[in-house]
């Protein structure tokens, strides 16, 4: 790309503000041209104006911890960094409006000091507020208040074109999926901070054993903000279930859970190591099933069929959410077997099934997830 493209960038972001993509400067394996670094949401709806006047592709990128799931581009010829776009403001009711660079944990941090929260736990470290919401990225609290995107009120974007947009979506709820741009801040609601929280956790080895104690919890009309598992591949399965509340509320409904979990069951102040975590790492085949949670064993019981080995999975087993990590190197053809196989038995369940992230050599030759398949 020539130098009068980057000079356009310098002019739209500002001295050192846009610069020629460097190694790092990746998507799915693929390099890009440029980098530029907005600092508003008028200069980057200048940026992708500029964008489309010069046919480039442009990917918008956070803290990059997600860049790789979904389907890889075929070209990459500008990463639209959204880290200026950060802060947050009207903050002092119910809600919230955040920047979409600005990093959760920052956000989290903050409303902390005021007894306030967001409902939302997203597993990658350093997942921002923009990178959150493009994916819908949600952690154990699911299970309670709903997805990130269930939790926003309203959506600013900059459209594709390079046009300036909102989205309150059907019934107050966003239609993120939907959104072809880079959003730039958004309307999330704000929780009271709990004054309390404990886990129970019981050791675990076969799906059926999660199916059955999770049915337990149901039949006690119980309200967890989470109940997720982790199941191995060798042996040391745990289910674990947070409660908060008042101290004395979040005590009393640990102790009754745990009763009816048997001796087994322990309550902790704190979530176990894996708790809120991927079991996958960069390089992996991830793939992210969503069933009812009632049929969650039967599905897992069909990946290790389809796989002829036991396959690790983690996740929101109240909700019926997991991720599972296929065997390291495995062909386009094995996987896509493998992906096959357990969509048929999810047909019947009205479940799904998608893959979330794969080496790049592999997500070139298997179907990834679209963005809209990731909420």
């Amino acid at each position: 790309m020539g130098d009068s493209l980057l000079d356009a960038f310098v002019d739209i972001c500002g001295p050192g503000l846009a610069r020629p993509a460097r190694a790092t400067d990746q998507v799915a394996g693929r390099r890009a041209g440029l980098v530029a670094v907005p600092a508003t949401r008028g200069a980057v709806a200048e940026s992708l104006r500029l964008a489309v006047e010069r046919d480039l592709s442009v990917r918008a990128r956070g803290s990059g911890s997600k860049i790789d799931w979904g389907t890889p581009p075929e070209a990459i010829d500008l990463i639209l960094d959204t880290g200026r776009l950060n802060g947050m403001w009207d903050h002092h009711g119910s809600t919230a409006v955040i920047a979409a660079g600005t990093p959760v944990s920052a956000v989290q941090a903050a409303l902390a000091l005021r007894g306030q929260r967001l409902a939302v736990d997203p597993p990658s470290a350093t997942a921002t507020i923009g990178g959150m919401l493009a994916v819908n990225e949600s952690g154990p609290l699911r299970h309670r208040f709903g997805s990130p995107a269930a939790q926003t009120e309203k959506i600013e974007y900059v459209d594709r074109a390079g046009v300036p947009a909102e989205s309150d979506g059907e019934d107050g709820r966003p239609g993120i999926a939907e959104i072809d741009g880079v959003i730039t801040a958004a309307v999330l609601r704000l929780e009271p901070l709990p004054e309390a929280r404990l886990w129970v956790g019981r050791s675990v080895s076969t799906p059926a054993e999660v199916s059955e104690l999770v049915a337990q919890v149901v039949l006690q009309e119980q309200e967890p903000s989470a109940v997720e598992v982790d199941l191995p591949v060798e042996g040391g399965g745990m289910l674990a279930l947070l409660v908060e509340g008042s101290p004395a509320s979040a005590s009393a409904n640990a102790e009754k859970i745990a009763r009816s979990w048997g001796a087994q069951a322990v309550i902790a102040p704190a979530g176990p190591s894996w708790w809120g975590r991927y079991p996958f790492e960069r390089d992996d085949v991830v793939l992210r099933i969503s069933v009812r949670p009632r049929d969650l064993q039967a599905v897992a019981y069909a990946l290790r069929d389809s796989a002829g080995a036991a396959v690790p999975i983690r996740g929101s087993a109240g909700v019926g959410m997991v991720h599972a990590v296929l065997p390291r190197g495995l062909s386009g053809a094995r996987v896509a077997e493998i992906v096959d196989a357990v969509r048929q038995v999810l047909l019947a369940r009205r479940g799904r099934l998608v893959v979330v992230a794969a080496p790049p050599e592999l997500a070139t030759e298997i179907e990834m997830a679209r963005r809209q398949e990731l909420f």
